[in-house]
């Protein structure tokens, strides 16, 4: 089966900029499709310097839905926003203050893989990080999903007005152009290996668990989870079609979620985020955008703040499936109780209510 890679590379522009991270591409568009799939064929696509974060979701949620391994090549740097204090990866356009609006949250990435078949991910991450944001990844680990393998480097930022270079990531490159891939893990090592023999930091030592410290950097190994996980069973029943028998088993760890913990437990609320998702692949948004609106109202009853991203994603696809509803009675239905939680929930997206109540008074006038 044909594989997937996303390579993406960003780094504002102007005084902000820590990594020329875009520096990194040539190098690994040299490398064949092949090589960097770890695959007999493989699409590959790029994104260097993208402007816009919901360009970049867009190009993610594509790579994430192909059948097939996907690989995701990283560079760039991290940045908290200034609300939420949680970790975006950095685009052109932002700066300190813009954060929020202008860059990719990091658990967009995690939500829109989870999904994927266990072991069927693989994620390497070559990252610079501000002083703020280095100082919380000392405490907080780099959530990319459960689902997912993850080796990487996350470096602190470099001397003042210094701009530093993805030389973990140009030694991946470097190592796949030679037309051979090793196993993730000994790719990993040996990026490492080239790092300490350039003398850019991060060393060779240790490099097992999450966020193990080498030398300066944070060193990112963590393999993907084994054999018999209810989510690859799941997915391999979508790529075949079976959506029926998917949600029937979803449906059965969501029950058992719910009796064992709560229906508002997190356990619980993932299995039901599960069948949304699988609701959206069997195109049926009325089922999907519904399990949404649940998923957020659950959120928000247990107390969790309109701007959790978890909240925020909940809503923001219950809003997405919505737009996708043509029956305009349920779409009326659905869009009401979608217009109360956007007045808690107004989301990242300037305008969201607006456009809800908008399509609400037009759907009215259908009678």
């Amino acid at each position: 089966m044909p594989g997937t890679v996303l390579l993406l590379a960003a780094s504002p522009v102007g005084r902000g900029c820590l990594v020329d991270a875009a520096s990194v591409l040539p190098v690994l568009a040299a490398v064949a499709p092949a090589v960097l799939s770890g695959t007999d064929t493989a699409n590959v696509v790029e994104l260097a310097d993208p402007l816009e974060p919901q360009a970049v979701l867009t190009r993610l949620r594509a790579a994430a839905a192909a059948p097939g391994p996907l690989t995701v090549y990283v560079a760039g740097q991290l940045q908290l926003d200034r609300r939420q204090r949680l970790p975006h990866l950095a685009l052109a356009r932002t700066t300190s203050a813009t954060v929020r609006y202008t860059a990719l949250p990091w658990h967009w990435i995690r939500e829109e893989l989870r999904l994927r078949p266990s072991g069927a991910t693989t994620l390497l991450l070559d990252l610079h990080a501000d002083h703020e944001t280095w100082q919380w990844l000392r405490t907080n680990p780099l959530d990319s999903g459960r689902n997912n393998a993850v080796y990487g480097r996350i470096a602190p930022p470099p001397s003042r007005r210094t701009v530093a270079t993805p030389s973990y990531m140009r030694g991946v490159a470097t190592i796949l152009r030679s037309g051979h891939r090793p196993p993730p893990d000994q790719l990993h090592q040996q990026a490492l290996a080239r790092v300490a023999a350039d003398g850019s930091g991060g060393g060779t030592g240790g490099g097992a668990g999450r966020g193990a410290v080498a030398g300066a950097d944070l060193v990112l190994t963590v393999p993907g989870p084994p054999a018999g996980d209810p989510h690859a069973v799941i997915a391999a029943a979508v790529q075949a079609g079976r959506h029926a028998d998917a949600d029937a088993l979803a449906a059965r760890h969501e029950g058992a979620a719910a009796h064992a913990y709560g229906p508002a437990s997190e356990d619980a609320l993932h299995w039901t985020e599960v069948r949304a998702d699988l609701a959206m692949f069997a195109g049926d948004p009325v089922r999907s955008c519904r399990a949404w609106l649940t998923v957020a109202g659950a959120r928000l009853g247990a107390g969790q703040p309109p701007q959790a991203p978890a909240v925020e994603a909940a809503v923001d696809r219950a809003h997405h499936q919505w737009g996708q509803i043509r029956d305009a009675g349920r779409a009326r239905e659905l869009g009401a109780a979608l217009a109360a939680l956007r007045g808690r929930v107004p989301g990242r997206r300037e305008g969201a209510l607006d456009h809800v109540q908008r399509e609400l008074s037009r759907l009215q006038t259908q009678g």
